[in-house]
């Protein structure tokens, strides 16, 4: 399943991103959105973890949780058009 997350700090990195999931289950990628003209973080990225019931489990542990002192917004990916 792939999860968005919102609100990151914009120091945050996909390492750290993926460490905080991996206490949930595997982690199958974990990426931060950068801006392409600045470099800097757009402050949300992409989780995906391999299974279900363990990225079911991460969103209700961390949604509305403080992250690297920011509280993050973590919801299921809704697939693009």
């Amino acid at each position: 399943m792939k999860l968005f997350v919102a609100k990151l700090n914009f120091s945050t990195n996909a390492d750290s991103l993926q460490s905080l999931f991996e206490q949930y289950g595997e982690v199958v990628s974990a990426k931060v959105i950068m801006d392409r003209d600045t470099g800097r973080s757009k402050g949300y990225g992409f989780v995906e973890m391999t299974h279900d019931d363990d990225a079911l489990m991460a969103i209700s542990e961390l949604n509305n949780s403080e992250f690297e002192g920011r509280d993050i917004v973590v919801k299921k990916s809704e697939p693009t058009n």
